[in-house]
């Protein structure tokens, strides 16, 4: 019978259920956040914005302590704003020279309700740029810290489980797709974690009920996933390119699906075998990585979905060992998308058709364009 198993770290069976409400909603985009540098004074790229008319586009910034600050000696290493803008500056209360620098962006986190820790006793604070171009420094900073954020689905439902955790447990479970065939994978990323706050029958059958879960803050997978995760339910895909349609997000857990898949994947096929590669849907680099599986693993493969996977994926052990041949069909694609920029999905420099080949090539990949 298909459906879910929620499984605790040690893959030890939690409760099976039809069906989970709440694993899959749409969430507005992320909003853009507004910080303010508090006795600033600028340096490199920031006093260039300030001097040209103040305002303009700085990119992604570290924010750290001071040099010798306490915070720095204990360990704190900062945060990363990302997409940063520089909004307005002001002549600042905090002493003669110094600024108030307005800056908008967002704070790199896992997920959008994790809490942004600062520092109590940190004396000041020094900002850098790609490269740790020095940005400036300042004598505090407003908009950054905050607590952790409410959930944005409060509540989890588990329909049609038969059998059920207690009341007021504390569940923390692993997401498991049952396949068709009764085969259990666990889903990369796909987690339920929270308080059992009801337990009640279900229309779902007889025997069976309802367990409600006041959900532990955590962003749910898009809504269109749920049917990005239907296609994998009869398992592998036996076609390619079912991704192809796909927006980025989405080809994202296609990959994430692939890689909860891996673990069937066959062995390393020897060194020296060539590979073709559809490059029809390579749009962005989420399309790479499903294209390079699929070249690989056939449809369905995972070969990376990162470049650090990718560099995983290179040392053996996921279908392939280098050297081998890729020959890449239809590259005009990738030449035309895969280009240079601020990528706004990612909030980091795009990643480029030759960067690529540059990191294939090191790799001992014979890459052939066509």
């Amino acid at each position: 019978m298909s459906g879910w198993l929620l499984r605790d770290e040690d893959d030890e069976p939690i409760v099976a259920c039809a069906d989970i409400e709440g694993l899959f909603a749409d969430l507005p985009p992320r909003a853009r956040e507004e910080y303010t540098l508090v006795g600033c004074v600028p340096d490199g790229p920031l006093a260039a914005i300030l001097r040209d008319g103040g305002t303009g586009w700085l990119g992604n910034v570290w924010l750290a302590a001071r040099p010798g600050d306490p915070a720095t000696r204990r360990g704190w290493v900062g945060e990363q704003l990302l997409d940063v803008t520089v909004l307005r500056a002001r002549p600042s209360a905090a002493g003669s020279g110094l600024l108030d620098v307005d800056l908008d962006g967002i704070v790199q986190v896992y997920d959008r309700t994790d809490a942004v820790w600062g520092p109590a006793d940190v004396t000041g604070y020094v900002l850098s740029g790609p490269g740790d171009e020095p940005c400036g420094g300042c004598a505090d900073v407003t908009g950054v810290f905050r607590g952790e954020g409410e959930p944005p689905v409060p509540w989890v439902v588990l329909r049609g489980c038969r059998s059920a955790p207690r009341l007021d447990s504390e569940l923390s479970a692993e997401v498991c797709l049952v396949g068709d065939d009764g085969a259990v994978v666990r889903l990369v990323g796909y987690e339920v974690t929270g308080t059992v706050v009801a337990v009640a029958p279900s229309g779902l059958g007889d025997g069976l009920v309802d367990v409600t879960v006041s959900s532990d803050p955590r962003e749910p997978h898009p809504a269109a996933a749920r049917g990005v995760v239907e296609r994998w339910r009869g398992g592998r895909p036996g076609e390619r390119n079912l991704w192809g349609p796909y927006d980025r997000a989405l080809r994202h857990e296609w990959l994430g699906l692939a890689l909860s898949h891996a673990g069937t994947a066959a062995p390393d096929r020897a060194a020296g075998a060539t590979y073709e590669l559809d490059g029809r849907f390579v749009t962005d680099i989420e399309g790479f990585y499903c294209a390079i599986g699929e070249a690989i693993n056939g449809p369905g493969g995972y070969f990376g979905w990162n470049l650090d996977a990718l560099d995983d994926c290179f040392a053996g052990g996921f279908g392939a060992r280098p050297p081998f041949r890729l020959v890449w069909r239809d590259a005009a694609v990738a030449r035309g998308h895969l280009v240079e920029g601020y990528d706004r999905h990612r909030y980091g420099p795009a990643i480029t058709l030759d960067h690529l080949l540059a990191i294939l090539t090191e790799h001992r990949i014979d890459v052939e364009l066509r």
